[in-house]
């Protein structure tokens, strides 16, 4: 009896795993694709498509070959399936596919953000729609420029998985207004724009991919390419290999109608064999009215960006007639660790618009240094385009915060590669720091470790100097105050708090510190 089980239980796997056209799907050769990498099988290809439909649905199965092709018309029940040795290339004749649809509104982001028409493979108000591998889909360019790969728009139930998508001009994967996404095991090669861009999206599941591509890996979008504002929300980003040029993983731009409950963990993020350094690990921006809320980043690696963490909220307003500034709070960045960077991270706000309640913990920086301390002055620059670079040379080495309330910072740890004239942190007009178990490196030519600017509330705890230093912590700015220095290793400070002329001495308090005996208290 277990042996009849044990058959029948076998006979269903092999089964389950047969290629389409051995379970009856809709194989294109039948329909006349020649798959010979020369003939235009886009009619061919598009009949399988209507056929299935016209069934209500199915696999639309290719065989091995390459298959040459303009815009395929995705319809509701109806995956594509490229078997191993299947290639659908792009033709190279931009008449092969559709033109930019026309809208009912007047667009205002850019046309890569706009459209859904012009593309590979197409899909508009469909539900239960897939590609599926094993095979490949070659967008055919050299350079940017060109038709998406995959364009799905308002679709529900989608379903994008083990496939391998290379040389794509444009977004590689593509979805705007469309719900419960599954994306898992999925490569892009050698993109020369985004890679994968949920835009006004909910409930995206991202899962087991590998992306290489010059522009943004994952970009998560908000824009107004709907007409109107939508929030994406309900993302989960895992178990990925980003590589880019740009940022690995990034909410904004566009972000109009805003990001809620996204999760992003185990991704391991790297520079690209050829081009620039990418700019930023992570970026979480807000720039156009958006509210940013309840976002947890956990277990991510990367070496070589830039600017490891870039957290902001602007106030571009893009196509807003009276821009309103939007909310960022709630954010969540935990066992990171990021080796070779260039730039400090940031965490900025706007003055009266902070960002709100943030925690970096479990954070292990190790920067190039190399930086000279200028001033603690960094220009506002509310409309300006946010990117990770847009302040240049901090005056820290590794992390400046300015605008924020509730911010947390545990276990953050920051070692210079080389010498560097800057202090490790400095805070500018935040409320209510929690700075527990600390080690930063510091600068060279008597710069301080910490430098807290305008800082009300904070509790430094728990934290060690990693060398001898002339001085821990700078206080300045006449907001200072209710600062408690408590519980640190402080024995390799010569001095430890030095209170500037505007700053009362009364708004530090110093208590169980660990010190050499011979370094003063305050002056």
């Amino acid at each position: 009896m277990l042996g009849v089980v044990s058959c029948s239980l076998w006979l269903c796997a092999c089964l389950s795993a047969a290629p389409a056209w051995a379970a009856g799907g809709f194989n294109v050769r039948d329909r006349g694709a020649k798959g010979d990498g020369k003939t235009r099988d886009t009619a061919a290809i598009q009949a399988a498509i209507d056929d299935a439909a016209r069934q209500g649905g199915g696999i639309v199965f290719f065989p091995p070959g390459n298959y040459l092709s303009g815009t395929l018309r995705l319809k509701s029940g109806i995956t594509l399936e490229l078997s191993a040795g299947a290639v659908l290339t792009a033709s190279p004749d931009q008449a092969d596919f559709d033109t930019y649809e026309e809208l009912p509104f007047k667009p205002v982001d850019d046309r890569e953000t706009t459209y859904f028409r012009y593309a590979l493979i197409a899909a508009e108000n469909a539900q239960h729609v897939g590609v599926r591998g094993p095979g490949i889909i070659d967008g055919n360019r050299s350079k940017r420029g060109g038709p998406k790969t995959i364009a799905i728009k308002n679709s529900s139930q989608v379903s994008i998985r083990n496939v391998t998508i290379r040389n794509s001009p444009n977004y590689a994967v593509s979805l705007l207004g469309c719900e419960d996404v599954d994306i898992d095991g999925v490569s892009v090669l050698n993109g020369f724009s985004d890679g994968i861009d949920p835009d006004c999206s909910r409930f995206v599941r991202i899962a087991n991919c590998y992306i290489d591509t010059w522009d943004d890996a994952i970009c998560l979008k908000s824009s107004q390419a709907l007409g109107k504002p939508r929030a994406t929300e309900h993302v989960t980003v895992s178990n990925c290999v980003l590589r880019t040029n740009c940022n690995h993983f990034k909410m904004g731009t566009e972000s109009r109608g805003g990001f809620k409950n996204i999760a992003v963990s185990n991704c391991t993020m790297l520079r690209r064999d050829a081009g620039r350094p990418p700019i930023s690990g992570i970026a979480l921006e807000s720039v156009d009215g958006a509210e940013i809320d309840s976002v947890t980043i956990s277990n991510i690696n990367m070496r070589e960006a830039r600017v490891p963490i870039f957290i902001r909220l602007g106030n571009r307003g893009r196509g807003l007639e009276r821009p309103p500034p939007g909310t960022l709070r709630d954010v969540s960045i935990s066992n990171v660790v990021a080796l070779a960077a260039s730039l400090a991270s940031s965490i900025t706000g706007l003055a009266g618009r902070p960002v709100e309640r943030v925690s970096l913990t479990d954070i292990n920086l190790q920067m190039n240094g190399g930086g000279q301390f200028k001033s603690l002055e960094v220009p506002e620059a509310p409309e300006k385009y946010p990117e990770a670079t847009m302040f240049g040379e901090l005056p820290a080495h590794s992390l400046y915060a300015r605008h924020v309330h509730g911010l947390v910072l545990r276990n953050v740890r920051a070692r210079l590669a080389g010498e560097d004239r800057r202090p490790a942190v400095v805070l500018d007009d935040v409320a209510g720091l929690d700075l527990n178990g600390f080690q930063f490196d510091p600068g060279a030519g008597g710069m301080p470790v910490l430098w807290l600017h305008q800082v009300t509330g904070a509790l430094l705890t728990g934290g060690q100097l990693s060398r001898e230093v002339p001085l821990f912590v700078r206080v300045s700015g006449p907001k200072s105050g209710g600062i408690s220095v408590m519980g640190n290793d402080l024995r390799l400070a010569r001095k430890l708090v030095d209170v500037t002329a505007a700053a009362e001495h009364s708004s530090v308090t110093l208590s169980g510190n660990i010190t050499a005996g011979k370094a003063p208290a305050i002056d």
